[in-house]
């Protein structure tokens, strides 16, 4: 089961607390269910940003990966939800300076040891991709759903962020048709000039072999 940690500035309520059943395993049906109504995954710990607007279609048919860590290399603590909220201490670490200025989002963000975060719905434009191009088309936060995993290019991500992107993900995919497996990419990917992340640590086949039949039995 993931327990999130709790950002004193953010809403520190379970909001997934009906969404286990008795056996301590996710209720698929009513977390997509919440995606559906609200944009909000229920199980996530909401730490509303300011960074967002409207997305300019009602489509949402990419889902991108990215990495993150602040200070660079250095995990835990509440500096990644301080920066997509517009409250980072330049003075906290000489890096900071360089970027507390910028305004910028994701949708989650999934910690080292699992727990996930959320900062803006799914139904509207986190900032998180920036200069972008995907399948013909730029302005990929138009399209897209972005997800931060806690770390850096070339250190393993933990298996409790593998448990929890699948399940993200699965969940992403059952409210949002559209978003099948070959649209899961990187922001190296549609941003090749600019990014490398997830980078070389991320294990793809780690993903993809773990996502399951949109009709199967999810909670099993």
């Amino acid at each position: 089961m993931i327990k999130p940690l709790y950002s004193a500035d953010c809403m520190s309520q379970n909001q997934g607390r009906n969404s286990y059943n008795k056996d301590g395993k996710v209720e698929f049906e009513l977390v997509v269910k919440t995606i559906v109504e609200s944009g909000w995954l229920n199980i996530a710990q909401k730490c509303p940003s300011p960074n967002f607007n409207q997305r300019p279609e009602d489509e949402i048919s990419l889902l991108v990966i990215h990495n993150i860590s602040l200070p660079p290399k250095q995990y835990g603590g509440a500096f990644v939800e301080d920066f997509f909220c517009n409250r980072l201490n330049a003075n906290a670490h000489p890096y900071f300076a360089e970027i507390c200025h910028l305004e910028v989002s994701s949708h989650l963000f999934i910690r080292r040891d699992g727990s996930i975060v959320q900062f803006v719905p799914f139904n509207q434009r986190a900032w998180h991709a920036g200069v972008s191009y995907y399948g013909g088309r730029d302005n990929c936060n138009d399209f897209s759903i972005g997800i931060e995993m806690e770390g850096c290019d070339d250190e393993a991500y933990s298996e409790a962020q593998y448990n929890s992107l699948q399940l993200a993900t699965q969940a992403i995919m059952l409210a949002y048709p559209q978003i099948s497996s070959d649209r899961i990419t990187g922001h190296e990917f549609i941003s090749p000039k600019r990014k490398t992340d997830p980078g070389r640590a991320f294990h793809w086949q780690r993903l993809f072999s773990s996502i399951k039949p949109k009709d199967s039995d999810l909670s099993s």
